[in-house]
């Protein structure tokens, strides 16, 4: 066993310090939903959230924290040694479809975080372009709040909200177009980003995987009708329609049933499958 010292439990992932500058990012395979860290994990998903991570990072035009994958054996395919950055505390969220948390907004007032939307859109529209949706980064039990691009300008000053914003729309344009060659909508998209000490923005975390992320099958993909996943809204779905968890209530979720635990791993393994175009190599 490794005895390093824990900066940080998250949702899914441990922090460990490596160096003075580094730190070894380990996902676990805990699933979270509506903010609760539910008590039943999916078996390999930290293995995939870290590879397919990597992919993309590989494929993305956009600097990175990534220092080495070569990590020690305990923490093989689910570990990757990153740079400790100043990391900025905004989800920076791009969407290019309408559905979740947008699309009831939009029910209520033909907005977005306050971006206004053409009328006669439906749950899985298409916009008409992409846009950036922010939302506060919440401590865990506690709710990300959808905010408007004025409060990232009020928080974190002009300069790099702009440069957030951009990022975000830059980056997912370049993911959404190399999904779409495989077969796959990448309808929204969750990005976090890092300082250097030079000022140098960086994609940080894990990166366009089925937790941070909504995959459809562009050839189901029916706007206004049930809209298949290769990502966690099957969990959400589960949770919401068929276990009598109120989600209002805020006490804990309901354990999974194991056919959700199986279903829900090979959707996962399904979107690495999808996009990756081969297997993912289990130890």
């Amino acid at each position: 066993m490794v005895d390093l010292p824990l900066l940080h439990t998250g949702k899914v992932r441990r922090l460990y310090r490596w160096s003075d500058d580094q730190i070894l990012m380990v996902a676990t395979d805990a699933i979270s939903a509506f903010d609760f860290v539910l008590d039943t994990p999916i078996p390999d998903k930290g293995i995939v959230l870290t590879q397919l991570s990597q992919w993309w990072f590989n494929q993305i035009d956009f600097p990175n924290h990534v220092v080495s994958v070569e990590v020690p054996e305990e923490f093989a395919g689910r570990g990757v040694i990153v740079e400790s950055l100043d990391m900025v505390p905004v989800e920076c969220i791009a969407r290019g479809y309408l559905t979740g948390s947008g699309w009831k907004e939009y029910q209520v007032s033909r907005t977005v975080c306050g971006i206004p939307l053409p009328e006669g859109l439906v749950d899985g529209s298409k916009l008409p372009e992409p846009i950036f949706t922010p939302s506060t980064k919440a401590e865990i039990g506690e709710h990300d709040e959808n905010v408007d691009y004025a409060t990232i300008v009020a928080s974190q000053g002009a300069d790099l909200a702009a440069r957030l914003r951009d990022a975000t729309l830059q980056i997912y344009t370049q993911a959404a177009d190399l999904a779409a060659e495989r077969g796959i909508i990448l309808a929204d998209t969750k990005f976090e980003f890092g300082l250097r000490a030079d000022g140098t923005l960086v994609l940080a975390d894990e990166v366009l995987t089925p937790d941070s992320s909504r995959f459809w099958d562009a050839e189901t993909w029916q706007p206004g009708r049930s809209l298949p996943s290769f990502d966690k809204q099957y969990v959400r779905d589960w949770l919401t329609q068929e276990s009598g968890w109120d989600k209002a209530s805020d006490t804990p979720p309901p354990a999974l049933p194991q056919a959700v635990v199986d279903a829900t791993r090979e959707r996962y393994l399904e979107a690495y499958r999808r996009l990756v175009g081969a297997d993912l190599a289990l130890g």
